[in-house]
């Protein structure tokens, strides 16, 4: 959609993106000037295939004290962005027939990595009236022994759901009873979250030590170019994952982990100003697609993105083209509103599409004039 939008603003059409899964902002100042001192100070060598001790240690030091977490320094791997620490867990832990649960809707790729390890992915459909969470009985449900590893996000990436500490008990109580599931807990919208404090599953110890913590740096602190990401699991898996990792791509940019590590020591200010953003977009977004007909959404307590349900248009055609899916919407809204999006099939939905509002206020709000004006051409 990216693509077929470039392609469409390249002819002069005044396309509106809301198809990217990163911050509209800029990089934070200080996090900028620390990177420009470590190119002076000559950080230009290799480095440690987990990560400078020094940035592995803050990380550590953030897990506790802003998660309550205890993790050492060697329990922690630093890598080329979230997305290769997940794919280095997947790698590590799933063999060739294991199960993998996935609640859908999910992050495009979880489905692709462990089709790479040669697992089976077994998923669990949640649906937008459950806010697009799963229940401990769904869950109980999907288990059998060749299940290995449990893989979700929260806040999620597409629906922007947050799971409670209350919800993610009712899910460890099922994991308590199968000692042999690993569950893979993707963090990377951690500080986006519009409901208070996050919870994170590491936080019952009953499974802490079969739980692979992903986070990063480029949706909190608006670093997605950066490709600073990392794992806390315990020693035994990060071991495994430092070992893989030294054979596929060795130590993450020596100038990115500088800039990572003044991150982590300069505060939440930068942060918290950019959620508060954040927040004031969801708001308007949400209030204008709730004046859609035939448009179902439910307010999202995390990340940057709607994941509206638009099955009700299926069928439908301005006298020229029919919907049939949702991937068929998102490319009508594109050539006819002049709006990307991105089908909620490559999510593992196709009743939905997902709506990105990392852009700016008047942007939005035009984008969402412009599709309630080209779904209300389809009858």
């Amino acid at each position: 959609m990216a693509k077929l939008g470039r392609e469409l603003s390249a002819k002069g059409i005044d396309v509106i993106n809301l198809s990217f899964g990163e911050p509209d902002f800029f990089t934070p100042e200080f996090v900028k000037e620390a990177a420009k001192t470590a190119v002076d100070e000559n950080y230009s060598y290799y480095t440690p295939v987990s990560g400078y001790p020094e940035l592995r240690k803050a990380v550590a030091e953030k897990l506790l004290r802003e998660n309550g977490l205890n993790y050492s320094f060697d329990q922690i791997v630093v890598s080329t962005g979230a997305k290769q620490s997940l794919a280095n867990a997947v790698m590590c832990l799933v063999d060739p027939g294991d199960e993998v649960i996935v609640p859908t809707p999910y992050w495009v790729s979880y489905s692709e990595m462990i089709k790479l390890g040669e697992g089976e992915t077994v998923f669990i459909n949640a649906t937008v009236e459950n806010n697009f969470k799963i229940t401990g009985a769904q869950l109980e449900a999907v288990i059998t022994p060749k299940t290995k590893l449990f893989m979700f996000s929260s806040p999620c990436n597409p629906t922007g759901s947050v799971y409670s500490k209350e919800e993610l008990a009712d899910l460890v109580a099922v994991f308590e009873k199968h000692p042999n599931i690993y569950i893979i807990s993707d963090e990377i919208y951690e500080h986006i979250n519009f409901v208070g404090k996050h919870a994170s599953i590491a936080e019952f110890d009953s499974i802490k030590d079969r739980v692979i913590l992903i986070n990063g740096f480029s949706k909190s602190y608006a670093m997605t170019g950066w490709r600073v990401g990392y794992m806390a699991a315990n020693k035994e898996i990060a071991n495994a994952c430092d070992k893989l990792q030294g054979q596929i791509t060795s130590g993450t940019s020596s100038i990115a982990q500088r800039a990572a590590l003044a991150a982590y020591q300069g505060g939440l200010e930068t942060v918290n100003e950019m959620v508060g953003e954040f927040k004031k977009r969801r708001d308007i977004v949400y209030a204008l697609l709730k004046e859609i007909p035939g448009v179902n959404v439910n307010l999202p307590d995390g990340a940057f993105y709607f994941f509206p349900e638009i099955k009700s248009y299926f069928g439908k055609t301005d006298g020229t083209q029919t919907i049939n899916s949702a991937e068929d919407l998102s490319l009508y809204l594109l050539n006819e509103a002049h709006v990307s999006t991105v089908t909620g099939e490559a999510f593992g939905n196709n009743d939905c599409i997902r709506i990105s509002y990392a852009a700016a206020e008047d942007k939005l709000i035009d984008a969402v004039t412009r599709i309630k004006a080209a779904l209300a051409k389809l009858s």
